[in-house]
């Protein structure tokens, strides 16, 4: 009986060894495609002949799309997206890329609406499929997946029982230093049997090697400069995945990757590969964190003070109010939809708008409703409480006048071509605002009626003056816009003045005035930062302190305050630089996630937001600040940029 017992525990377990041998070297086939760009000239056309091969060929199993479904995020867009990607035959999964997220009328919402999640998991032949969608999301920057998701990728890969299961992750990018977070999810994975990584982004096929982990970036399906696009096809066969490029209707290239599907990365160490380095704090060390309030979700907004009260937004449809002393959470107010709208005080009352269509007024002390406005779409302007009056512009084509204490509608300006996501400018009796639709405006505040309107005349929406908040000097409104130019115009009638763009100094949408409204504070591409003149009538630099940022297109605003200018940065870095000698006091590493709003409340405290999900007080002490002499005393001789 025993030995007839034994017989049967090893059929069982040989049984067993063989069904786990047979399922990894299961023979399937998947289509893999990536940045299909539904709503730029060829998006659709393309997807839709690539989606009728795919149909045509019974051998594919299922389609992963690794992100960038469209060109601008745009509902309509993403809605025919669907459409085309619906008519498949078999089974597809699919995330969100910077094109989805960034530009998004919705604040990222509907994507989810649309497919039904912007992460994906399943399993497929013995193999487990995760995926991420990243990109900047509505703020210009480096990539980043949200931290909702790593949190996500987190408890899933913890219901991971068995060591041996092999993973593949899918990303829209590349997971290197591309993406701030990219660390993360790296780290996560390598705790389990990951073998293979997909991602997009690129538009070509590329390998590369991910910290010891085999990835291979997919084409785009837009044909480009070719005359028909094409995608990936993916075979899995005893432990080999090949990847063979599929052009339509005409053809099958022969493989031209080949990876073996193993745990590629043994011992699961992470300290042999680059991560953020934080060294800067050690050489500024009068600075210092009080305190950090870490966040499950990203943070895509700026901070408010509203008397020992902190003010912010998640993307969790939170709004938040942190003590200033402790950093400890007194109370939370919830909307239906993520939030990109950094919130305004007035009177005691907080107003902000959600991506659930509404705008909501709420008790400052303690987050209590007071009034809300139910739009027509999704909201990711900023509100500006001048008074007893709000403004705020909307995805929906409208800017709107609210009365503070009630809520009432004073005024409604209707002809908004494309979503607002700045927050206006009040000055000399006009709201100014610019729209993803190349468009900038000029509003009588009294009865929401066209001042003046401006078009960049350049046609491509991705060069709007949208994501900058203006400022006015002199009779004078400046903006700056990703097409690198700045504007400036006469504050009455709309006439430019000056537009000018220079190679020197690629100036993005980051911007500031000085107190003294004599300079305008921008921030360059190559990371440099510069004052130009608010009186001249040309492009005129004033000031130019030695900063030495790198790369940089971060658009939060630049923030002056007793004499110290405070500078964003995409990385987690803030800077501090003295206004009268132009010398920087001290740099900061708060984390490795964009820098979305500075708050100083006095030289010795400073509230700063990542879009990591981090609130951090920083205390600089014991430095004293350059006192004395001109800007032209200690910096280079100012000159007109021709």
């Amino acid at each position: 009986m025993i030995l007839k017992r034994l017989f049967v525990l090893f059929l069982t377990c040989l049984c067993t060894r063989m069904a786990v041998a047979q399922n990894r070297a299961t023979d399937f086939k998947f289509a893999f495609i990536s940045d299909t760009h539904v709503g730029s000239a060829t998006g659709a056309e393309d997807l839709r002949r690539v989606v009728k091969d795919i149909n045509a060929d019974t051998s594919l199993k299922f389609v992963v799309h690794t992100g960038d479904v469209t060109e601008f995020g745009a509902d309509a867009e993403l809605e025919l997206a669907k459409q085309i990607l619906d008519s498949l035959n078999k089974p597809y999964y699919v995330i969100p890329g910077n094109h989805d997220a960034n530009w998004s009328e919705s604040g990222a919402n509907s994507f989810r609406t649309v497919f039904g999640k912007e992460t994906f998991a399943f399993n497929y032949g013995g193999y487990l499929f995760l995926a991420t969608g990243s990109g900047p999301n509505m703020r210009m920057g480096p990539g980043q997946i949200p931290r909702e998701e790593i949190v996500w990728l987190d408890s899933v890969l913890k219901e991971v029982k068995n060591e041996k299961q092999p993973i593949v992750f899918l990303n829209h990018y590349p997971l290197d230093s591309g993406l701030n977070n990219w660390y993360e999810a790296i780290d996560l994975l390598k705790k389990h049997d990951i073998q293979l990584i997909l991602d997009g982004h690129w538009h070509r096929n590329a390998k590369l090697n991910t910290e010891g982990i085999p990835a291979i970036v997919g084409r785009s399906t837009l044909r480009a400069k070719d005359s028909i696009g094409g995608y990936n096809i993916v075979h899995f066969r005893d432990s080999i995945a090949t990847f063979a490029i599929r052009i339509p209707g005409v053809k099958t290239d022969a493989p031209w990757a080949a990876i073996t599907l193993r745990d590629h990365y043994f011992g699961r160490d992470t300290t042999s590969y680059p991560r953020p380095s934080y060294a800067v704090n050690e050489d500024y060390p009068m600075v210092k964190t009080r305190w950090q309030y870490k966040d499950k979700s990203d943070i895509g907004t700026g901070i408010i003070s509203y008397e020992n009260l902190l003010i912010t937004t998640n993307t969790n449809g939170s709004l938040f109010a942190l003590d200033k002393k402790h950093g400890r959470l007194k109370w939370t107010f919830r909307t239906g939809g993520k939030i990109y709208s950094t919130p305004a005080v007035g009177d005691d009352k907080i107003v902000v708008a959600s991506t659930d269509k509404n705008i909501y007024c709420v008790d400052a002390a303690t987050g209590q409703p007071v009034w809300k406005y139910t739009t027509e779409k999704p909201n990711v302007a900023c509100p500006l409480i001048v008074h007893d009056k709000v403004y705020i512009g909307g995805s929906d084509g409208h800017f709107r006048a609210f009365n503070l204490n009630t809520g009432q509608l004073l005024w409604d300006y209707p002809e908004v071509k494309g979503f607002v996501v700045d927050k206006p400018l009040l000055y000399n009796n006009k709201v100014y605002f610019g729209c993803w639709a190349n468009d900038f405006y000029a509003l009588d505040t009294a009865t929401g009626e066209l001042a003046w309107k401006w078009n960049n005349g350049s046609g491509n929406r991705m060069y709007s003056p949208a994501a900058c908040w203006p400022v006015a000097a002199n009779n004078r409104i400046f903006i700056v816009a990703p097409d690198r130019v700045m504007t400036v115009f006469n504050a009455e009638n709309g006439r430019v003045i000056w537009r000018k763009g220079n190679p020197d100094w690629k100036v993005r949408e980051s911007m500031g005035l000085s107190s003294d409204s004599a300079l305008i504070y921008t921030k360059t591409m190559q990371g440099e930062l510069c004052g130009f003149s608010t009186t001249s009538d040309t492009m005129q630099l004033a000031w130019h302190p030695d900063v030495q940022l790198g790369y940089e297109i971060c658009p939060t605003p630049i923030v002056e305050k007793n004499n110290i200018v405070y500078l964003p940065t995409g990385s987690g870095l803030v800077v501090a630089v003295s206004r009268q000698s132009g010398k920087v006091l001290w740099k900061y590493k708060v984390s490795n996630g964009l820098v979305n709003g500075i708050l100083p409340l006095n030289d010795h405290t400073v509230i700063v937001s990542t879009m990591d999900g981090k609130i951090t007080c920083l205390q600089p002490v014991g430095y004293n600040q350059p006192a004395g002499g001109s800007i032209q005393a200690t910096l280079p001789r100012p000159r007109s940029v021709k």
